[in-house]
């Protein structure tokens, strides 16, 4: 048996590891739309960015695709820095919301552009499709094109596309907020049951709370390009660590407390 070369567990448990530090993006008006972000997502966990639109979440997540570039800050992923290297050479798909799904494909084509486009053979290629699509329960419609199937099965397909090439890391920019509330449910379990049986990272960007709560290892609440609060799911709702996080989750029962002169907590209400 040949020996597993001195760093490999090293590599294996970084594979997908991300790290953010200091990473800031400005926009015009030197208005800072992700204000010095540092951040540790671990390899193999489904990682959410909350938060309300205009927060910062989803430019922090084009920086992470190498769609934009930060203005001052670091990303590595998988250990490896990532300030030169271009979005089509990152360990990274990105499944966005609008799909962007090719119309004059059908959708057995569309999940294989990718691996043409990086010259895989057509039989691999085939295999690494087919295989896919069973997975996703989306071969019935293999030969159709994208104008012909539904808000759910694009989305399907849309995400087939993204694991297909085996990715380090997923890129999901709020994939699930067009759908109605029941096939957003289906697919938020769908969503799950992927990301535990592949062991990818999944980092997913999303406004809905309820969304967030149910479906993530750990959330980041976001407000002003800042991070608010990062934690476990349970962490972050029963100990919010501000008023914005406590409210933005639907923790509606602040009060104001003041420091008597005996040092007791003075409430609306009275001491306490």
């Amino acid at each position: 048996m040949t020996a597993a070369p001195p760093n490999a567990g090293a590599a294996h448990a970084l594979r997908g590891a991300i790290t953010l530090a200091g990473v800031t993006r400005v926009f015009a008006g030197n208005i800072p739309a992700v204000d010095h972000i540092d951040l540790e997502i671990r390899a193999g966990e489904f990682f959410t960015l909350l938060g309300p639109s205009g927060c910062g979440k989803t430019t922090l997540l084009r920086m992470i695709a190498g769609f934009e570039t930060p203005d001052d800050g670091r990303i590595l992923i998988s250990g490896r820095e990532m300030q030169d290297v271009p979005a089509h050479k990152r360990a990274v798909n990105t499944v966005f919301q609008s799909y962007a799904l090719f119309p004059h494909l059908n959708v057995q084509q569309n999940i294989g552009f990718g691996l043409r486009m990086q010259g895989v053979k057509p039989p691999e290629r085939k295999k690494r499709v087919d295989a896919i699509m069973e997975l996703l329960k989306i071969g019935a419609f293999a030969k159709r094109n994208a104008a012909q199937l539904s808000g759910g099965q694009r989305q399907r397909v849309a995400l087939a596309r993204a694991l297909v090439n085996e990715p380090e890391v997923v890129l999901l920019d709020e994939p699930l907020s067009a759908l109605d509330a029941k096939l957003r449910t289906e697919l938020q379990i769908e969503l799950l049951r992927m990301q535990k049986r592949l062991g990818m990272t999944f980092i997913f960007v999303t406004h809905d709370q309820h969304e967030a709560l149910v479906m993530s290892d750990r959330i980041g609440v976001m407000s002003k390009g800042k991070l608010q609060q990062v934690g476990p799911v349970l962490d972050v709702y029963e100990k919010p660590q501000n008023v914005f996080v406590a409210e933005f989750l639907g923790l509606s029962n602040i009060w104001p407390i003041a420091r008597g002169g005996n040092g007791e907590a003075v409430t609306p209400i009275g001491e306490l």
